[in-house]
């Protein structure tokens, strides 16, 4: 990456960043060739649902086990691709040809995901404007602008989701790191359109909601503060909380009234929430259920015989989520701008320790953000290495096919080195990014990796117990995560409110 980023430096004005950019793409073009996993036939499947049938079928087709099961927006973005597939491919939009990936579809559906990905590059220069520019070092490679950029066009965990595993998050995370921009240039009305766009493309942004509904309220609706920064309640404008209204309404009646019109709403919306599907995923994701289930067998086997233990699946709603990740809202989001990104950080985090079903590529809702904090305060950096380290290498096995063996490790080892080295550049007047217990953690990771594959394999548990990789990675992962999350928790509450030292 420093390589890549080098023809930058000499670079006048913003031409460093242009060539970030064109090196990360080059680097997903030559990705095109590799591994890809089921959500290429997903998305396939969906290509040709869109394209060959009418609206009124796009949520009860089920030739095919992947049904579509995303918001209306990402089922038009779909049909809108596939008036560009029929040029390649007319075959790939066949509901019928299940499984179809010839070298036409590869080549295109690849291309869709690079081609796409330019609203993230264009969301990824709007966040680094509104980047405070006091810490920069002479070099450019020192300057947190420079830093971000890095840490998020060259993000490895989106690398590997995107352009080897294969999903269009890119683009997603576009439209989430646009709107965060616009909220932190007090653009408020763009950056809840920009979000209610978003909820109508992938629902899985509704666990970052709540941070955006307070925020707006108390930074949009509320006009102005008192002296001490605390909201001054004869200040709310009614007039700015229906203009907000208004915007969800209307995106919301553009997704979703051509279903309420047909008298689908019920069947759109099994589709997007099936609850009959269990609390964790068949590789558990590395949060609090992990932990929990992975205590729950080794209790259940030690009591087996004694029957001391039993075990047992817990009751888990929405509130458990809610009320331990998201009481503090309120009290974090008047300290402006910085407050809320914190609280959307911290309500993706709270999501994907406690949430159902969740699956491990969600991380990277709370790992992107963060990127944004990591560059301007030390606890947040080493939050965010801590998170971002052991998220990452969380996805590993997604790629489990030996070709891509050296491309992920190679391609997380210089992400993580840059990551580490970069930042401790940028508060190296300041203490260590980590202690001695958050080192030797971290440091963990290796000898897991060796031993998940190129030990266990050759053992003769492979064939009895061959669930063991996943499991060894998913719990201790669930660990790094679990207390990255409980040290940003503890730092939003006790951090001095900035409110009260400086005009909001």
């Amino acid at each position: 990456m420093a390589a890549m980023a080098a023809p930058g430096v000499t670079m006048g004005g913003g031409g460093w960043f242009s060539a970030l950019a064109l090196g990360v793409t080059l680097l997903k073009c030559l990705l095109i060739p590799t591994y890809h996993s089921t959500d290429f036939e997903v998305h396939r499947n969906w290509l040709a649902i869109t394209h060959s049938l009418p609206i009124s079928q796009w949520y009860y087709e089920a030739t095919s086990e992947w049904t579509l099961d995303y918001p209306p927006f990402f089922a038009w973005f779909e049909y809108a691709l596939s008036h560009v597939a029929k040029h390649f491919d007319q075959e790939m939009l066949n509901v019928h040809n299940l499984n179809y990936a010839s070298a036409k579809t590869l080549l295109f559906q690849r291309f869709s995901v690079i081609f796409t990905d330019a609203l993230f590059v264009y969301a990824v220069h709007e966040c680094c404007k509104c980047i405070d520019g006091k810490k920069a070092g002479k070099e450019l490679t020192e300057k947190p602008k420079f830093i971000l950029s890095v840490l998020l066009l060259w993000n490895f965990g989106l690398l590997i989701v995107d352009h080897i595993h294969f999903q269009y998050n890119g683009f997603l995370f576009g439209l989430m790191l646009l709107s965060i921009a616009r909220l932190l240039q007090k653009r408020h009305m763009e950056g809840a359109f920009l979000f209610a766009v978003l909820l109508h493309f992938k629902h899985i942004y509704l666990y970052v909601a709540p941070a955006y509904g307070v925020y707006l309220l108390r930074s949009y609706c509320f006009t102005a503060n008192k002296p001490d920064g605390s909201v001054r309640w004869n200040s709310f404008s009614f007039v700015r909380l229906i203009s907000l209204g208004l915007i969800v309404f209307l995106v919301s009646a553009l997704s979703l009234g051509p279903f309420l019109a047909l008298n689908q709403l019920p069947q759109v919306f099994s589709r997007l929430f099936p609850f009959k599907r269990g609390l964790c995923h068949a590789y558990w994701a590395p949060n609090f259920w992990a932990l929990y289930n992975a205590l729950d067998k080794v209790l259940s086997v030690i009591g087996r015989n004694d029957k001391w233990f039993g075990s047992a699946v817990p009751t888990h709603s929405p509130s458990l989520r809610d009320s331990l990740g998201h009481p503090h809202l309120h009290s974090d989001c008047h300290l402006g701008s910085r407050g809320f990104l914190r609280c959307l950080i911290l309500c993706a985090l709270s999501s994907f320790m406690f949430g159902w079903h969740v699956h491990e590529k969600a991380i990277l809702l709370a790992v992107l953000p963060m990127s944004l904090l990591s560059v301007e305060k030390a606890g947040d950096a080493s939050i965010f290495l801590i998170l971002t380290t052991t998220g990452h290498y969380s996805l590993f096995p997604l790629l489990f096919t030996a070709p891509e063996l050296p491309i992920k490790i190679l391609l997380m080892l210089l992400f993580t080195i840059y990551s580490i080295s970069s930042l401790k550049t940028l508060f190296r007047k300041e203490k260590p990014l980590f202690n001695w217990m958050e080192t030797f953690y971290l440091l963990g990771l290796g000898p897991l990796e060796v031993f998940c594959e190129f030990v266990f394999p050759f053992t003769s548990w492979k064939l009895t117990y061959s669930f063991i990789p996943l499991f060894l990675t998913s719990v201790y992962c669930a660990v790094g995560i679990t207390y990255a999350w409980f040290k940003l928790y503890v730092s939003v509450l006790t951090d001095p409110p900035v409110g009260k030292t400086k005009k909001q």
